[in-house]
């Protein structure tokens, strides 16, 4: 009895909020819906959720994930080293391996108040563009800051100065909703304090960004241009789309300019490259496309300390240690969704789509017949995302430009396997600095292109909040 009416009362909700616009109505899952990664999907809910590979990968080619998993998650040592596989770290980083940022190939966080580096969250560096850095913007999207370079490294090999520490404090910012319910959130404001080689460029801009989810991203890899791009013009986008715009950005093996895709500012083309930056911006590990350390001029006893390189000059990360990592982070699979046909998950996603969230989460795409690999090809996915720039509004604004994204610009963030971040993570810290501590803050927070969005969202009861949330979740 009190399940039924509990069902009346969800049905009725979403009917009445949606009852004066054109959002579609779900009574049901749709088909395929909780296999969000396509045949790829994994059925997983718990803390190694974000670990396993590709459903539809087989025997032999899960050894190569193994492998590429052993070289994600063991840290790299300081070089000269016995271990001639895993040595090169530094002299600057900011980690000694890839999975101290993505926990458990999750989310990464704001560093905590007493902790001693900021391990899962770094910051960009750069200063105004202008004419003569054209070329430098060109490759790099952006003017290093002369001294520090692009990223702030808060961690250094022996004899070599750290770059500085990171904190981040908060002011609260409330909102309030059409019930009157108040929200607290908190506008985070970034310390930069102990810089080891002197003063900053006056003009220095810095952005905060915590590491983001693995999973899924050969998937986002494998949709073709043609389809991200479609929603860049409005005489072709989707009848619900936002109308975003993509980044062009420098491809480091092709020498030339190609639609950005990874990153929160979309500033990277290729999972390949994205690997070799992290290596280098990260952990100060050479790879045959940036064979050299992350040091800038200014850094004497960065430049000249040992390296791991090998007696012919081979990069610390070897060409086959990169294809193994490249395998494993295109091949991390998205969770199955959960709770799919629950009525409150339903109620939530008509919300969703009523309050036009899916302008820029787009549900769904299907990934190109020539993916990089067989599993990836074909496969009809749910990422909520366009993989395209937005404004988001002042309120989110880094006020950093990278390549075509300007400073208040964001990539909109794929959604799927969003609700399991406290189960695989430890924490519900989202946006590109981790300042919401919930999905509703989240929310909140959109400005901008997603202005309307959030307004819609205000004018809800706590029942729909719930139910946007739990449908969230769900993802």
């Amino acid at each position: 009895m009190f399940r039924s009416l509990f069902r009346l009362s969800v049905a009725c909700m979403a009917l009445g909020l949606t009852a004066c616009d054109n959002a579609p109505r779900f009574t049901q899952a749709e088909p395929g819906e909780a296999r969000a990664g396509g045949a790829t999907t994994v059925n997983k809910g718990d803390q190694n959720a974000f670990s396993l590979p590709s459903a539809n990968l087989s025997p032999t080619r899960r050894l190569d994930f193994s492998v590429g998993n052993s070289f994600f998650r063991s840290p790299w040592v300081i070089a000269p080293s016995t271990t001639t596989a895993r040595d090169g770290l530094g002299p600057l980083f900011n980690t000694n391996a890839c999975q101290n940022c993505h926990i458990k190939d999750g989310r990464g966080h704001p560093p905590l108040a007493d902790a001693p580096n900021a391990v899962s969250m770094l910051v960009r560096l750069s200063i105004p563009d202008a004419p003569p850095y054209a070329k430098l913007i060109e490759q790099l999207g952006v003017v290093p800051e002369p001294v520090y370079g692009g990223q702030l490294q808060d961690m250094a090999v022996p004899g070599v100065a750290p770059e500085g520490k990171v904190r981040v404090d908060y002011t609260p910012v409330n909102v309030t909703f059409k019930d009157g319910t108040v929200v607290e959130l908190r506008k985070p404001n970034l310390q930069i304090t102990q810089l080891g080689y002197g003063p900053m460029h006056p003009d220095t801009r810095f952005s905060a960004r915590i590491a983001p989810p693995m999973i899924g991203l050969g998937l986002l890899e494998a949709i073709s241009d043609a389809d991200i791009l479609r929603n860049t013009d409005p005489k072709t986008a989707d009848k619900d789309a936002i109308v975003g715009r993509p980044n062009w950005v420098w491809d480091d093996a092709q020498q030339k300019t190609v639609l950005g895709r990874f990153g929160w500012k979309a500033g990277q083309p290729t999972l390949n490259q994205q690997n070799v930056h992290a290596f280098s911006g990260d952990m100060g590990l050479t790879t045959t496309l940036r064979p050299f350390d992350d040091c800038t001029d200014a850094q004497v006893a960065c430049k000249q300390a040992p390296n791991g390189n090998g007696p012919d000059g081979e990069p610390e990360v070897s060409d086959n240690i990169l294809r193994l990592v490249l395998f494993y982070t295109r091949n991390l699979a998205v969770p199955v969704r959960r709770d799919v046909d629950a009525p409150q998950v339903l109620a939530g996603k008509n919300l969703f789509y009523q309050a036009g969230c899916q302008g820029c989460h787009k549900p769904t795409f299907t990934t190109a017949a020539d993916a990089a690999e067989p599993e990836l090809a074909n496969q009809a996915i749910r990422p909520y995302s366009d993989l395209l720039l937005h404004d988001m509004g002042e309120g989110l604004a880094d006020n950093r430009s990278e390549f075509k994204a300007g400073g208040r610009d964001w990539r909109t963030p794929p959604l799927w396997g969003i609700g399991l971040t406290q189960t695989v993570s430890g924490h519900t810290q989202f946006l590109h600095d981790g300042r919401a501590r919930n999905l509703l803050e989240a929310v909140l927070w959109h400005g901008g292109e997603a202005q309307a969005a959030q307004q819609h969202v205000l004018s809800f009861n706590a029942e729909q909040r719930a139910a946007l949330l739990a449908f969230l979740n769900s993802l």
